[in-house]
């Protein structure tokens, strides 16, 4: 990478070999990202951004128009959970810009690493509210882990250096570049770059020694202890340090929503999801439990339920890279800030005394046999949802990408959808982001072309980002689009049943539009389904082959998902158990 200076003006004579390497800002901005290996950018032009794309054009870098500011920060975040590496955004100033702003709290939220771009309007007519201007910065500043505006052009490429490294070290966030249009057409002299100097950044990625024995102590005194894991294993790409760890104590595990696929989910330890929609098992574990082996989970409420009840009896070990989050909620005991995986792999080659606790996983054991998962038979005439999951992890053989949107059919996907390995499931959890599924599974399948992609939507978020259709059928990705339709909010009307006497108040959906003739008119296939059996018949027709499809299942409309621990009560007061 190279860091531009502005040049001096004048009738300074300037030597032939400093007039060869004269650049724009915009080509300075190209180079930044090739440095950094970016392979794909996801953006939409405006005025702001013209300098930009023309370098684009010149020095092509692949990127993907979608058709929204939306589908295309989504789509970087399916990209950045399934490669680990930074999403890359470009979007005009006013408009464009504010368009990212879900995204980008999604994006912070979940601690996925994306670098933002955004256009701005020239420095001279900034504060004057002129065309397209917007505060982007101001308006961001809480939904990033850091944001920058750019000043000066000497600045541009050692802001964007430092905008991967931030994003992409300790816990991962997004970040922002806010690039007035001047700033992208000046021209600049190369020099050579500079070493990153972040005095105030130094994130904590080795655990304290004595931490690590803390921790190994009360493991071997444990009589009762439980794993939990989020998606900080996920994000330290210690998923087989992780399974080696719990196969060393024989533990049992649990995860978080997020934290699905750092165990497979066939594995003997695992119990299932815990919280809300968690599993009876893993809830009861945790209020049981009298050690606590937490690894990269933030102890957010949909975890903990009502912290007054929440693992009462344990002592809390909390593994963490993100300082701030050790005893936000939650009081620890054993506090180890680290890397994930450079705490496990400590663990792994630590000998420690490995408790008998058959008496503990027996009875766990039983919890599970007593109450699991319990898939609801489809009638002749009905199609249920937690059905068409289960057909869909058959037929992938539970190593498909799965993204989902938020709600009934993002929990079941979570319950019934058992995943294999790791980087696999690509949903949107802390912000809960409704129209995230569809455009993050575009991101998923381009990082990863050869695998299968299942968007799995509900009939209402899909609708908030259809427009993206254009995209797959313009790229030719494969991805395989199933929409559970039930015509309605389906997590808001069943709150609205237990909850609200039943008040359906604007979430039922009677009309809806005839979503094989839309993606027909996208040109792609679609197939309607009512049925367990027609269900299967389509899924073995469209799964296996090279093309898009839109599978409609209509299902049933007062399904709810269960077990559920309701508002204000303890993971142990679940309701709907066994239903």
């Amino acid at each position: 990478m190279s860091i531009g200076f502005p040049m001096k003006t004048g009738n300074q004579k300037q030597d032939t070999e400093t007039q060869e390497q004269v650049k724009t800002g915009a080509d300075l901005f190209i180079e930044a990202l090739q440095k950094e290996n970016v392979e794909i950018i996801f953006g939409y032009p405006g005025g702001a951004v013209l300098p930009i794309y023309d370098a684009l054009y010149k020095n092509p870098i692949r990127h993907i128009l979608t058709r929204h500011e939306q589908g295309a920060i989504h789509a970087a975040e399916g990209y950045a959970r399934v490669t680990g590496k930074p999403g890359v955004v470009i979007a005009t100033s006013g408009p464009g810009a504010t368009n990212l702003v879900t995204g980008i709290a999604d994006a912070m939220m979940d601690s996925l690493p994306l670098v933002i771009f955004t256009g701005q309007v020239g420095s001279s007519v900034l504060g004057t509210d002129a065309f397209q201007e917007s505060d982007i910065v101001g308006i961001t500043m809480p939904i990033t882990k850091h944001n920058y505006q750019v000043k000066k052009l000497e600045d541009l490429g050692r802001i964007i250096k430092e905008a991967f490294y931030i994003a992409s070290t300790g816990r991962p966030g997004p970040v922002l570049i806010d690039i007035p249009k001047d700033i992208a057409t000046q021209t600049a002299g190369v020099y050579p770059e500079k070493p990153i100097h972040l005095p105030g950044y130094q994130p904590t990625t080795r655990p304290n020694y004595l931490q690590i024995q803390k921790l190994v102590n009360a493991m071997a005194s444990a009589k009762k202890p439980l794993i939990l894991a989020g998606a900080g294993v996920l994000f330290a790409k210690a998923a087989e340090a992780f399974q080696a760890f719990v196969e060393n104590t024989r533990f049992p595990v649990t995860n978080t929503l997020l934290g699905l696929g750092s165990i497979p989910g066939d594995h003997p330890q695992f119990l299932g999801m815990a919280g809300m929609h968690g599993t009876y098992a893993s809830n009861m574990a945790i209020t049981e439990c009298d050690l606590l082996i937490n690894f990269g989970a933030r102890f957010d409420d949909r975890l903990t339920g009502n912290l007054e009840h929440f693992a009462p009896n344990a002592t809390i070990a909390h593994i963490d890279i993100d300082p701030a989050e050790i005893g936000k909620n939650v009081p620890t005991e054993i506090p180890i800030v680290a890397d994930a995986k450079a705490v496990l792999e400590e663990l792994n080659k630590t000998d420690f005394h490995v408790p008998d606790i058959s008496e503990w996983t027996e009875h766990l054991d039983e919890y599970q046999t007593k109450y699991p998962y319990k898939t609801p038979e489809s009638k002749e005439n009905e199609l249920s949802s937690p059905h068409v999951i289960e057909m869909i992890h058959e037929i992938t053989n539970g190593e498909a990408i799965i993204t989902t949107d938020v709600g009934q059919h993002q929990m079941w996907t979570a319950q019934y959808y058992r995943f294999k390995g790791p980087h696999k499931w690509v949903t949107s959890g802390g912000l809960g982001s409704m129209g995230f599924g569809f455009p993050s599974a575009i991101g998923a399948q381009v990082a990863d072309p050869e695998r299968t992609v299942v968007s799995i939507s509900g009939d209402a978020g899909f609708q908030m980002c259809l427009q993206e259709l254009s995209v797959v059928k313009e790229l030719g990705l494969p991805i395989k689009i199933v929409i559970l339709n039930n015509k309605c909010l389906g997590m808001v009307r069943q709150w609205q049943e237990k909850f609200y006497e039943e008040r359906y108040s604007q979430s039922l959906i009677p009309e809806q539009p005839d979503f094989i003739k839309l993606g027909e008119a996208y040109g792609i296939k679609g197939y309607k389904v009512e049925n367990a059996e027609e269900a299967k018949a389509i899924f073995e027709k469209t799964f296996n082959t090279p093309e898009p499809v839109i599978i409609d299942c209509r299902v049933i409309q007062e399904e709810n998902v269960y077990p559920m621990v309701a508002p204000g009560t303890g993971l142990h007061e679940m309701i709907g158990v066994g239903q």
